[in-house]
């Protein structure tokens, strides 16, 4: 361990795991370590003995749920697609379409169109207003950037007005209702924010949104990884070894060590210390260098049954709202089952996480967790989010967030 590195990662969650790879990548030398004895941190795939221990402290899970290796729980076309393809690191894990994209309106989950073919068929709106919203589909889907033609007098590049004059200056009259769901289950925000935000950015993710269910060619746009999400970091952690990373998992202590000036010059574990000129860490490793912005609730659900009203879909992806809820932020609901590899044949998962809002997390995602129906068993958790407060540029320790 007594080596001099380009770069030493402390964790090994996604957002570690991938720079960890990328780096590897691009010819730098690099270790990574993590105190735990496992790889992916809060993104790691716990089977269901581990996941009954982590909530209930009993090793013991009620034989009707299953054999427990065959479970695979998640513990926490766009830029980490390109990712995967630059890096390679698809030789190494694989991946399937999910099944569907929902959106939640008055108590009742609807198909989300994301084209202006099923704009038309779409229960979401009447008659009139398909139409209208049937013209800016057809707007969003032919607007490029570089063709004036397509822009129909309104240049993004140079319109730096809100999202919300689009629907004014467009003239379609879209309701209030229509313009919520295609800015949280099409465009992808998680609050209402982005109305007063320049409109190009909008019509960007509006069209990922499209070209990414035409690329995937499934219900929807969005792609799981075979085995559950632990499979992510640990395909990274893969790839940074293939290109002369090491790994040293089940480090304790791991503390960043700084010279005079403040600027990192290594990580001391077990006596012995590893020299480098830069750290990528997660905040757990320099907790006086971030600051608490928030907190999450999760709700981890096994059932016999996928979610109603889905069309029997094997996953899905349920999005709710926050004007539906009386929320500040949205709602997800997510479920995967033994088509992706994750739990034993006729058993679904679900996953219910939104922004912590109160300090009742059961309560605060009743509304996604009745959205599930009848449910074997239920975990709930919490995690706090941190954002890091240090100038990376002055200690050269850059901390995911």
């Amino acid at each position: 361990m007594d080596e001099t590195y380009d770069v030493i990662v402390l964790g090994t969650g996604l957002k570690e795991c991938i720079l960890s790879g990328l780096l590897s990548v691009d010819g730098l030398k690099v270790l990574h370590m993590d105190r735990n004895d496992y790889y992916g941190g809060e993104s790691t795939s716990l089977n269901l003995v581990q996941l009954w221990k982590h909530f209930k402290g009993n090793d013991k899970p009620p034989e009707q749920l299953g054999t427990s290796r065959e479970y695979n729980f998640m513990m926490a076309n766009g830029s980490l697609v390109r990712i995967l393809i630059h890096t390679g690191v698809t030789k190494y894990l694989n991946f399937k379409a999910v099944d569907g994209s929902y959106v939640y309106k008055k108590k009742k989950i609807y198909k989300v169109p994301a084209t202006d073919v099923e704009a038309l068929k779409s229960p979401l709106m009447g008659l009139f207003e398909k139409r209208r919203a049937r013209k800016f589909f057809i707007y969003v889907q032919d607007y490029d950037e570089n063709d004036p033609k397509s822009h129909e007098k309104l240049d993004l590049n140079k319109f730096t007005g809100p999202v919300l004059l689009i629907f004014q200056c467009r003239k379609y009259g879209l309701e209030d209702d229509t313009i919520d769901f295609i800015g949280h289950a099409l465009a992808l925000h998680n609050e209402d924010s982005y109305l007063a935000q320049p409109a190009l950015n909008f019509v960007k993710r509006m069209k990922l949104y499209a070209e990414s269910l035409a690329r995937f060619q499934g219900g929807s746009p969005y792609i799981y990884p075979l085995y559950g999400l632990g499979e992510l970091p640990q395909a990274f952690a893969r790839l940074s070894a293939v290109y002369g990373g090491t790994y040293m998992l089940n480090k304790p202590e791991c503390k960043v060590e700084f010279d005079g000036d403040g600027k990192v010059i290594g990580v001391t574990s077990e006596g012995e210390t590893a020299k480098c000129n830069k750290v990528v860490c997660d905040p757990s490793y320099l907790s006086d260098k971030v600051k608490k912005v928030g907190k999450v609730a999760r709700a981890v659900c096994v059932m016999s049954h996928p979610i109603p009203d889905t069309n029997d879909s094997h996953s899905a992806q349920v999005i709710l709202p926050q004007k539906q809820l009386g929320r500040k932020s949205d709602m997800y609901v997510f479920c995967c089952s033994y088509a992706h590899n994750v739990a034993p044949k006729g058993k679904y998962i679900a996953f219910v996480s939104a922004e912590a809002e109160t300090d009742n997390p059961e309560q605060e995602l009743k509304p996604g967790v009745d959205l599930l129906g009848s449910v074997d068993e239920i975990f709930y958790d919490t995690y706090d989010r941190y954002v890091p407060t240090n100038d990376h540029q002055a200690d050269n320790c850059f901390i995911s967030a």
